[in-house]
This record gives structure tokens, sequence and C-alpha cells, in this order.
């Protein structure tokens, strides 16, 4: 049995119950909305916060700082376990450089225990899918090392594609121009984006109109995806279900996906892409 723990943070964007089954630990961004602070927030909740964006109000976000993941980790090393940490991305938040503090500062008190922090370069349920596939590869018995060494390589297959409903909401992330953004909206225009080897979010590609966009998302599969790997794939969406569930039934009728994960984008996440967000995560030979 390994005698190591999986810790990763709360913009993996998995629900409690996949959180219990896949027995890991998580520490929390933090969203600010309505005056309120929220550490976890409901299915129920994130549909209020996305038909206030809709709306037009909007929320802030903070980082998981050092002392929230010592707070996460430190329990871990303090009962005589190994730990590794799987970070959201560092090109959209210091949260990765914050695990790296906090695990240094804990190394230092607890030298006969290892961690390991791993830039997963990785979002939402992009970031799930490589925890849910180290987690598999830690049920077969791998080390620590062995899996750090691991997702070290495969988080550069793990494969981010993505639309958005709104360039409005892109716009005020600073992603796209607010002139892009106006015509876009006009001409019905619908960007393809991705994430990249650094973790930033890249414009690829504009097709006119929602089905299409989502279509492109699929074909990205046949165009990057690894030969009988992808068995299973993830799909987030914000606050738009049934685009979720039109994309997930492409791709089991295109590849005979057996399993696909649909789950919301979580608040912080969302408070920046906007409602009306679809993102499909799969390995490929690379993003």
């Amino acid at each position: 049995m390994t005698n190591y723990r999986i810790i990763t943070d709360s913009c993996c964007d998995f629900s409690k119950d996949m959180l219990a089954q896949l027995d890991i630990s998580v520490t929390n961004l933090t969203l600010m909305f309505r005056e309120q602070v929220f550490e976890e927030t409901t299915d129920e909740q994130l549909k209020t916060v996305y038909d206030a964006m809709r709306a037009g109000e909007a929320a802030t976000t903070a980082a998981a700082n050092p002392e929230n993941w010592a707070g996460v980790i430190e329990p871990v090393v303090a009962a005589g376990q190994d730990a590794l940490v799987l970070a959201f991305s560092s090109g959209l938040s210091t949260t990765y450089q914050s695990a790296v503090i906090a695990a240094q500062e804990l190394m230092e008190k607890y030298p006969e225990r290892t961690i390991r922090v791993v830039d997963t370069l990785c979002a939402s349920l992009g970031q799930g899918l490589l925890v849910w596939y180290a987690c598999k590869k830690r049920d077969t018995g791998m080390s620590l090392e062995e899996l750090n060494a691991w997702c070290e390589e495969a988080k550069y297959q793990l494969c981010h594609w993505f639309t958005v409903d709104d360039l409005m909401f892109l716009k005020r992330g600073g992603r796209v121009s607010a002139a892009t953004a106006l015509v876009g909206t006009m001409l019905n225009i619908k960007p393809v984006l991705h994430m990249d080897n650094e973790g930033h979010l890249i414009s690829k590609a504009k097709v006119r109109g929602r089905k299409a966009a989502l279509q492109a998302l699929a074909a990205k599969v046949e165009e990057l995806g690894l030969p009988g790997e992808n068995d299973t794939m993830f799909i987030s969406h914000g606050d738009c279900l049934e685009d979720a569930q039109y994309l997930a039934d492409l791709l089991k009728k295109r590849y005979g996906t057996k399993e696909i994960v649909i789950g919301y984008v979580g608040a912080v996440i969302g408070s920046h892409s906007g409602p009306g967000t679809v993102a499909l995560f799969f390995l490929g030979k690379n993003r």
C-alpha cells in the first residue's frame, strides 16, 4: 500500500462525492460575491452566481496562500505520510507558488517526510482529469516518485479545449480586445481556445454559431487524441448543461467514448470565463 496522499486544490472543480471517491485532500481558493466570502459552493449557489453574472454583476477571487496549503498538507505529513500536491496552473494563479512555499517550510519542519508539488498547468476538470489519472496510478501501487514523474510528463498531454458563449467576459479578463468582443458578439462569432504548455489560455480559432463551436471541440479528439487512451473524458460547463450534454453525445457517437464526466466550471474559474463556457478535456499526443 502506498504511504503518500494526493492533495489538490478546488480549481480541479470536483464534487464532494468525487473527492471522497478518489480519497484525496483539497485546499480551497476563495470567491467574493455580494459581500460574502465562499470557500465552497453548492450547485445551487453556482447557478445563482452565473445568473448574477448574466445580469451584469461581478465576482472576485483569491488564490490559495501558503497558510491555506499548510493547513491541508501538515496533517498528512504529521501523521507519517508523504504528499503529492497537484496545483492549479501557474499561468493563471499564484496558487502553485504558494504550494511550493508551504511544502518547503513543512519539509524543514518534518525532514523525514517527502512532499512533491506539480504545477499541473491545468484548470477546472482538466486539472481534475490529471488528478483522476494520478489516483488510478496510485491505486496500482505506483510510488510517490514514480507518480510525480508520470504527472510531470502527462500534464503536457492533457488537452484543454473550450469555447465561450459571450466574448464580453473574456474582454473583461483581458483575453480579447473590446473591439473583437463587440464585433464577435454582433456576428455571433464563437472562439475556440485551449490551454498551452505554459498554462495560459490561447485563442486558436473562431467559428460562427454555438453548435459549430461545440462540434469544433469534438473534432479536436480526432486530431489530437491518443488512440485507446480516451475511454474517459471530462466536460465542464458554465451553467449550460444542455450544451455540455450535446457535446458528450457527439463524443459517444463519433469515438465510442465509454465514460464522460460532466460538471460545473467552479465559481473561481467561472467568474472569469463566464456563463456559457463549455470545456473538453482528454489525453492527446500533445496539447
